[in-house]
């Protein structure tokens, strides 16, 4: 992983240190909640539902073992709130009552403390640290590099990467020193520190899209062209949110030294014709939408200009480029094939239900990886028990000890909130899955419909109409029994709280999306939608099944679609492909069928 410099050290623990003077002269009277507010906001310091929430950047999802442990201190000692905030906030989201299940049993809030929560933009959110000890909290990020600049705020927001950047075996080029060039790039950027809105870039170096580029304000693709040179193909006005858009190719081939100079002139427009007078207009995809190629000719004349007027000031020389890339070390890492070969067997030999686990975990959790004495590993954080993403800090301290044992003191943070360990040797593996399984985060379940997406809702969110995490418990307490799941296939399913996306539901196979009606807690059921990945096909909205559903209603619905797959299916088939072959209508109906049977009154919401 890159290998933070002096300049890079220094740089995070200065704006600690301005950090605390803000801080301490709020505490003391002599700014105001009005004056702190954007202060705290561009450090990643909400206020939300029941406490301050902080976001921690993670560049591209990667962090080293010693980040993890610093992420572990912070969970245990400081996502603490006081009773009286704890009771209170578990008061209010009593009042909202539980999920009444079809076999009797009830699912509600379940609040915990104590815990980290990796969202769909591979950072790191804590939902309790008291506001008065955020400077303490920011000292302890930036004794290992980290912090949590422009995780907020209307400017640039983290990059994020293909959690397998760097080892897949279908990658055209590492992606990670372009991703790392744009973040020195954007950070603190002074022409883009107050953009229209918050703006989202992600990139792939791989042939298949898994990170969702075409969803984002810009989605960069590393390719060759004929003549084999390395560029970029640029895709802009990318988003969720109210109005789904898939992003524009506005240049099918960028040569990649270019990419800062075009990405200059590519905010620089929406910097200057973005809305500020409608927060759900300001959006860069409402521009490129509206303005279509005058938008594109406008970005290729600012990029003209900045290169034949300015003197292309940020082209990426062949130094440059190897002054970052030469930051990403690789561990030395050697494997006994012939060893690993006999572990795996010999454990594939062993009680049968070790056979079938063990054989699952190797065909889900494991991927191939570009040096054939490796493999990656995904750690599973979908589970019974515990909100999708979430870490406690003794699991986190459990990650940072398999991380040094089993994968060069590295682990990274998925869009799908999972962490994957991109450096196990194939001899490792039987060890690895025994202590991973004892943590409980070794079930062979990546891909599958329990391996679901889902924002933190209206059980932390302010901005929430409804709560996603009981839904998400319900669903997965339905769907507990693995030779089902595996039945069932790859089945993505994103929960939302609220229109602003944050968990991916429009990109679901099916989707659920929280609305508010008359002050009561309603979803929206979408089916067909696409990230973009092969499995998926072209991205794609989902497509809403029909009005809004009871959240006692959504587990029977999410059966029901799932019983109408069972029943359509050709041999081979996954969800995605029997709905595209079927269609809608018999889903819809399915969901329509499930609404009369739990005999709730339908909404238009």
């Amino acid at each position: 992983m890159y290998q933070y410099t002096d300049f890079d050290r220094q740089f995070v623990r200065l704006r600690a240190e301005q950090y605390r003077d803000q801080l301490q002269r709020r505490l003391a009277g002599q700014l105001s909640e009005e004056e702190f507010r954007p202060l705290r906001l561009q450090n990643g310091w909400y206020v939300q539902r029941h406490a301050p929430m902080l976001r921690v950047a993670v560049p591209y999802g990667e962090l080293s073992s010693a980040q993890v442990r610093v992420l572990a201190k912070i969970a245990r000692d400081y996502d603490q709130p006081g009773n009286e905030i704890f009771q209170g906030a578990v008061a209010a989201q009593n009042k909202l009552g539980d999920i009444q299940l079809r076999d009797g049993k009830a699912i509600g809030s379940k609040l915990v403390t104590g815990y980290a929560h990796f969202t769909t933009r591979q950072n790191v959110q804590f939902n309790w640290i008291s506001l008065d000890k955020s400077a303490d909290v920011m000292d302890l990020l930036a004794s290992v590099g980290m912090h949590g600049i422009q995780t907020s705020g209307n400017c640039i927001r983290n990059i994020t990467s293909d959690a397998l950047a760097g080892i897949a075996v279908d990658e055209v080029a590492d992606p990670r020193p372009f991703a790392e060039i744009l973040r020195q790039w954007s950070t603190l950027h002074p022409e883009f520190a107050f953009l229209p809105r918050k703006f989202k870039i992600a990139i792939t170096g791989a042939r298949e899209d898994r990170a969702a580029t075409a969803w984002h304000d810009v989605g960069l693709q590393l390719l060759r062209n004929e003549a084999g040179t390395l560029g970029f193909k640029v895709l802009v006005g990318g988003g969720m949110g109210r109005t789904p858009v898939i992003g524009t190719t506005i240049r099918e081939f960028l040569p990649c030294d270019q990419i800062l100079n075009y990405l200059e002139a590519v905010v620089r427009v929406y910097n200057r014709w973005g809305r500020r007078d409608n927060k759900y207009k300001a959006r860069i995809k409402i521009l490129v939408k509206a303005e279509g190629q005058r938008y594109i000719d406008e970005v290729e004349e600012e990029y003209r200009q900045i290169v034949n007027v300015d003197g292309a000031p940020h082209t990426i020389t062949a130094a440059e480029f190897e002054r970052v890339g030469s930051s990403f070390v690789p561990p030395t890492l050697t494997c006994d094939r012939k060893s690993a070969d006999a572990k795996i067997a010999q454990i594939l030999r062993a009680a049968a239900e070790d056979d079938i686990e063990f054989g699952r975990w190797l065909q889900r959790n494991v991927s191939a990886h570009k040096n054939p004495d490796l493999r990656a590993v995904t750690l599973s954080f979908k589970r019974l028990g515990q909100a999708p993403g979430d870490a406690t800090a003794a699991q986190l301290d459990a990650v940072a000890e398999l991380a040094e044992r089993y994968s060069g003191g590295e682990v990274r943070v998925t869009h799908q909130q999972n962490l994957v360990l991109p450096w196990v040797r194939c001899d490792q593996l039987a060890e690895l899955w025994r202590e991973a399984r004892h943590l409980g985060l070794a079930k062979p379940n990546i891909g599958l419909l329990s391996d679901m997406i889902a924002c933190p809702g209206g059980d932390f969110c302010d901005l929430a109409n409804a709560r996603s995490l009981p839904l998400a418990e319900a669903i997965t307490a339905r769907y507990q029994d693995l030779d089902e799941l595996h039945d069932l296939g790859e089945i993505d399913l994103h929960i939302s709280g609220c229109i602003n996306s944050c968990g991916h539901h429009h990109s679901g196979h099916i989707g659920i999306l929280g609305v508010d009606k008359d002050g009561k807690e309603w979803y929206q059921v979408t089916v067909g939608g696409s990230d973009g990945k092969q499995l998926s096909g072209a991205p794609v909205p989902g497509k809403v099944i029909g009005p809004s559903f009871s959240a006692h209603e959504v587990p029977d619905v999410i059966e029901a679609l799932i019983d109408t797959y069972c029943a359509q299916r050709q041999d081979g088939e996954h969800f995605i492909d029997t709905l595209r072959r079927v269609g809608n209508e018999p889903f819809k109906q399915a969901g329509q069928q499930a609404r009369h049977e739990t005999g709730h009154e339908a909404t238009t919401a």
